[in-house]
């Protein structure tokens, strides 16, 4: 007797991700160089987004803990995890490709600069919330204590965000959304947008996986 395996549904998120990651490569490599920074500047089509997904993604870890204290169910809590994963690898993609463009720029691979060190130190403290969260068993006190150090870890978006207009830095102010309009040429400002319309996606795929992964995990703890 022979089985056959039903055929994977066509996963249309997955699909439209890949489909924008190619045209932002495309967007990326065909906007003409910067009249000073050269070919440099591309480096901002994988910063710029990957520092926007950072955003997102802790947002959406904030949402969830609140819920998940509102609520007690465990999606939530699956979510925040996820969600929360995925924003520690796109804060450490932020940190790594702006370093790699300041060692030419600013002479410097790193300084003390207030958009770097409240960056760096949003990347540590959600590394400390994923380590909370290994180090304990119970999914219900797990969930409850992460949700609380989530909610209290999100207060740095904002300081992040505002740091550059708050202090003194090297960091650019905002390029893109600022009072008085975009300081970027079309062609540059289109290159963005594909690129933070493509990584967006990606995020939503990787929450997704992650999510039914951290669904899995809670399953198997509870059996």
């Amino acid at each position: 007797m022979t089985t056959t395996t039903a055929p994977r549904p066509t996963n249309y998120l997955e699909l439209a991700a890949a489909g924008a990651l190619v045209a932002a490569l495309v967007a990326a490599l065909l906007v003409p160089p910067d009249r000073i920074q050269g070919d440099l500047a591309r480096l901002m089509f994988v910063h710029v987004p990957s520092a926007w997904l950072a955003y997102l993604s802790f947002t959406v870890t904030l949402v969830a803990s609140i819920a998940y204290l509102m609520r007690s169910n465990l999606r939530y809590d699956s979510l925040a995890v996820a969600s929360g994963e995925v924003g520690v690898f796109f804060t450490g993609l932020a940190l790594l490709t702006g370093m790699i463009w300041a060692k030419p720029i600013w002479g410097v691979w790193w300084t003390w600069d207030a958009r770097l060190v409240t960056t760096a130190l949003m990347f540590f403290v959600y590394l400390g919330y994923l380590g909370l969260r290994r180090g304990i068993s119970d999914p219900v006190v797990r969930a409850r204590r992460s949700a609380i150090f989530g909610i209290i870890a999100a207060a740095q978006i904002p300081i992040v965000h505002f740091s550059v207009v708050w202090w003194r830095t090297l960091h650019q102010p905002a390029s893109l959304l600022r009072p008085g309009g975009s300081a970027l040429d079309a062609p540059f400002r289109g290159g963005l947008l594909a690129s933070v319309i493509a990584f967006t996606l990606v995020y939503a795929v990787l929450v997704r996986y992650r999510r039914q992964l951290a669904e899995l995990e809670s399953q198997a703890q509870s059996v």
